[in-house]
């Protein structure tokens, strides 16, 4: 069986789909590439950009072609994809980006079509690689093939002690497969027990890296080193090396080992030049980050597992009083209570802010103020809600501090990845919807809840004009928590709006 990303196998179900829809008798090539295009922030999408094509140019295109040959049988495909992906990443599971590049080979003429267009497979894999000799915009004619050098590989150890190569590179050997076997749980965690495409597309492009890494030496070297069976610590044990409880666990571990992996790497690495440890500190910090946003996700779905329903309220916007209205929103399944004062000066802010605190205490429910991390702070608030131009996460950890929550609205699919990779706690999604309370300039919309609910795990809420009337639009296109505002806080009965909201997000797993 063929190991692929999770992207490779939305696009395949896209290209049926497609096909279904255009009535077609079978796949064609051009759905495949359609298919895989389709996200202008996948790999293949951005592919395209770096090579200097217009991804709608090239879609418009691809939608042109007169009588597209069927797609071949998909083992053909997949066997194509997984010799690029172990030649040139050592990999046998391969991405959608090198599926790309099967897609565009698996016909001659259909390759000649693509090509003349633009969408050169042979320029697309040099941008790929980083490979720097200049590639024809079109198949050339027909000629011999070229001669091709293979690279030359950093030079091994010399000196008076051939000994000292051979221990270094057991070392080496060693390290890359620990690190690499690390990589390996850490993507089966992000993809299977946190179910986050962005987390696993991180792990997995380290552990590409950690292939490329390892091409620096040759493999005959470290092989010719290794010598497990005269391994010293084959039988050596820690204390709760085999205690693990939870997946989480697992994870933890793991992170730590490949860090430390990585760090052993360096130092040995740079004995064979410095290019493997300039490579390999490269990664040992991304490892790093790595760390704090598989972590942070999987504490935080811990943290906010029963928070569902999230209310954005502001006094002047409530029909009664605040008091009451968190009271009665707390009790009909509010879970979640963010104070929105825009117009208030400091000290009648802070003011605010105490008693919402004591309010929400009374209710049993969170607390979070807006863009405020100074006032989180002086209240003891439960979080604090940023926007994209407010203080960056960093910033307000400063001041409120490890264990607050910290939430950052998005409104694109990076600003969603650059959110998990900071360390937020949970997103605001949106706005999906007009609302009564904020203006917006754009509305991502539904395609924007589904794309974000897609991408990552992390607690997310969707927000921007939500109620009642169209939160089966909201669920249906992925979305498992709301944030509300003028729903509840503009209403007659808070307390019945929450709790119909509520009635509407149960049947959605979390």
């Amino acid at each position: 069986m063929h190991q692929m990303s999770p992207g490779v196998e939305r696009a395949i179900a896209g290209a049926r789909a497609r096909a279904a829809r255009e009535g077609a008798a079978a796949v064609k090539l051009t759905h495949l590439a359609l298919a895989l295009i389709e996200d202008d922030e996948g790999r293949p999408a951005v592919l395209l950009e770096r090579a200097g094509l217009s991804v709608a140019g090239i879609r418009s295109k691809l939608e042109a072609v007169a009588d597209p040959p069927d797609a071949p049988a998909d083992e053909v495909l997949f066997g194509a994809a997984r010799d690029w992906s172990i030649e040139h990443r050592y990999d046998p599971e391969f991405l959608t980006d090198g599926f790309l590049l099967a897609v565009l080979r698996a016909d001659p003429g259909f390759e000649r079509r693509a090509a003349a267009f633009g969408l050169v497979a042979a320029k697309l894999e040099a941008v790929l690689l980083g490979r720097t000799d200049p590639i024809p915009d079109a198949p050339a004619p027909p000629a011999p093939p070229p001669v091709t050098e293979s690279v030359t590989p950093l030079a091994v150890l010399t000196g008076p002690d051939a000994g000292d190569e051979a221990a270094a590179a057991r070392v080496v050997d060693v390290c890359f497969n620990r690190t690499r076997e690390a990589a390996r749980v850490l993507e089966d965690y992000c993809r299977f027990a946190l179910s986050d495409r962005f987390l696993t597309e991180q792990v997995k492009e380290v552990r590409h890296a950690l292939g490329a890494a390892a091409a620096r030496l040759p493999r005959h070297v470290l092989l010719a080193a290794r010598d497990t069976q005269a391994d010293v610590g084959t039988s050596v044990t820690a204390a709760g090396e085999y205690d693990r409880t939870t997946p989480a666990q697992v994870a933890v571990a793991n992170l730590k080992r490949l860090q430390e992996s990585l760090r052993s790497l360096e130092e040995f690495g740079k004995l064979f030049g410095p290019e493997l440890g300039r490579d390999v500190e490269a990664l040992r910090y991304r490892a790093y980050t790595l760390e704090r946003a598989v972590v942070s996700v999987g504490r935080n779905r811990e943290r906010l597992a029963g928070s569902r329903l999230y209310a954005l309220l502001t006094a002047a916007q409530c029909t009664a009083s605040l008091d009451w209205t968190i009271a009665e929103a707390a009790a009909g399944g509010v879970d979640v209570v963010q104070l929105r004062e825009k117009n208030l000066g400091d000290r009648e802010l802070v003011a605010r802010a105490r008693d919402v605190r004591r309010w929400t205490e009374k209710a049993g429910v969170l607390f979070v103020v807006n863009d405020r991390p100074d006032v989180a702070r002086l209240v003891a608030a439960d979080g604090v809600h940023l926007g994209q131009d407010d203080m960056t996460v960093a910033d307000a950890r400063r001041v409120v501090g490890p264990d607050a929550l910290i939430g950052v609205s998005t409104h694109t699919v990076e600003q969603v990845r650059r959110a998990v990779l900071d360390g937020a706690d949970y997103l605001g999604v949106g706005p999906v919807f007009p609302s009564q309370t904020k203006a917006f300039d754009a509305f991502p919309g539904l395609d924007f809840v589904r794309a974000a609910a897609a991408e990552t795990a992390l607690p997310a809420f969707a927000l921007g004009g939500i109620g009642p009337a169209n939160l089966g639009q909201v669920v249906a296109a992925g979305a498992t928590r709301v944030a509300v505002s003028s729903a509840i806080a503009a209403a007659d009965e808070p307390g019945e709006v929450a709790r119909v909201l509520r009635a509407g997000l149960e049947p959605s797993p979390l």
